[in-house]
């Protein structure tokens, strides 16, 4: 199994409006893309001073599962459009568990 683990911190140009807006548009990637055992996105919740915006974290069977998601064109096309213009700082990991 991969896990990938994102982080978003979105420039203060990101309005409330458009932080839901890129939050809903990644998480209608299990549906538009596939591929994954799970995808949990969220935003912070707030609790402490200077975090990120919010997280992605995404489970696959394998490696191959992984890349496919990765170069998918939806997939890549949700981030041009909905996560670059808006983006501050990402940081990303993907790891086996």
């Amino acid at each position: 199994m991969i896990r990938h683990v994102v982080v978003f911190t979105w420039s203060a140009e990101a309005d409330a409006e458009r932080r839901r807006t890129t939050v809903e548009a990644l998480r209608r990637l299990r549906e538009d893309v596939g591929g994954m055992t799970s995808l949990d996105v969220a935003e912070d919740a707030g609790l402490s001073d200077g975090n990120a915006h919010a997280v992605l974290i995404a489970d696959f069977p394998d490696v191959e599962a992984y890349r496919r998601y990765a170069q998918d064109p939806v997939h890549q096309a949700v981030i041009a459009e909905h996560v670059r213009p808006w983006l501050a700082g990402r940081s990303a990991v993907q790891y086996q568990f």
